[in-house]
């Protein structure tokens, strides 16, 4: 199986200067827990939930009602290819510890995002429990 028969595909980004009660909010229209972030036409981060909590809410000084995807996003961002196994795939999350990784075409343009969830409906069940618990182990 390939990746791009269980991704998400058509994900949407946004700007680093897109506000987080923004982002929240797409978020929760879209049952989603990330937002990749572009710049240029390139992928430059991603904010995650968690990173709106642990590198926002829960940081001293922090300014909701300002802040912005630039000040929370994870960089440096890993990605798979629509074409990649899904076996692949599930080894590159369990080896960064990432319940999601977006995806990319052969013309290297992000045509979607995989994450656990999406692997949960496809895996076989020894595989996706052994990277279910390399993701969670603590670091």
């Amino acid at each position: 199986m390939k990746v791009k028969d269980v991704m998400h595909k058509g994900v949407d980004w946004v700007s680093p200067n897109t506000p987080i009660n923004e982002i929240a909010k797409l978020m929760r229209a879209h049952d989603i827990g990330c937002i990749p972030i572009g710049e240029d036409d390139k992928l430059v981060g991603m904010v995650t939930d968690r990173d709106i909590v642990c590198k926002g809410l829960a940081s001293h000084g922090f300014d909701a009602g300002r802040a912005t995807a630039r000040d929370v996003m994870t960089e440096g961002i890993h990605c798979c290819r629509e074409d990649d196994d899904l076996a692949k795939a599930m080894h590159h999350m369990e080896k960064l510890q990432v319940r999601r990784l977006p995806v990319i075409n052969k013309s290297k343009r992000m045509v979607g995002i995989i994450s656990l969830g999406d692997v949960g409906h496809s895996a076989s069940g020894d595989m996706l429990t052994e990277t279910v618990r390399s993701i969670s182990a603590h670091h």
